[in-house]
């Protein structure tokens, strides 16, 4: 599956020079028969908890393959709603953000970003999906304004959240002693 979304992307092997920056990039679209395993009965919520996490494993890995994401260094506007990359082809990525919390690393405590003081009402929308989602099933972590977490549970929430919202993928960034946890949309790519 990893090979066709290169493919569908664009990517392929390096070469000895740095590609151009391609004009565009179609918006990645996986199958829900794609990331169901069938093992859980389908009322689960654990069904949906597992098929974000593959959701977002297809998402990271075509977007590495294609623009190198895991190496990129990264900047993001809250007020301007964007997060914008810088690849090591000289690349300028970016696209829509979404805050899904912020985990404090100190005191392993999670913010969700749907009732983050620091994070704008109209960023906050995967967020409430997740708290939605959780108000749906009963699960108390994701309707719980401040909670105990770790960087794995971090990584699940953005993954839930990505797949709720079938955004574009998935990322952390570090500042400090804080981990913020982010959803993306559609990428425009430029040459920087």
């Amino acid at each position: 599956m990893f090979d066709k979304l290169k493919r569908f992307l664009g990517g392929g092997q390096a070469s000895a020079a740095a590609p151009a920056a391609p004009p565009v990039i179609a918006p990645i679209h996986i199958a829900a028969s794609d990331l169901d395993d069938g093992d859980l009965p389908a009322a689960e919520p654990d069904r949906s908890l597992d098929a974000s996490m593959h959701y977002l494993d297809a998402v990271t890995n075509a977007h590495n393959a294609t623009w190198r994401l895991g190496s990129a260094r990264w900047d993001v506007d809250l007020d301007a709603g964007t997060i914008v990359f810088h690849n090591d082809r000289d690349w300028r990525v970016s696209a829509p953000v979404q805050v899904i919390g912020t985990l404090n690393t100190a005191d392993g405590t999670w913010l969700w970003g749907w009732d983050h003081p620091s994070v704008p009402e109209p960023q906050r929308a995967h967020a409430a999906l997740v708290r939605d989602f959780g108000a749906q099933y009963g699960l108390e972590a994701f309707t719980t304004r401040h909670i105990e977490a770790s960087e794995e549970d971090g990584w699940q929430f953005a993954a839930l959240a990505c797949y709720l919202a079938k955004a574009q993928g998935a990322y952390r960034g570090p500042s400090g002693q804080t981990m913020i946890f982010m959803t993306f949309g559609e990428l425009t790519i430029s040459q920087a």
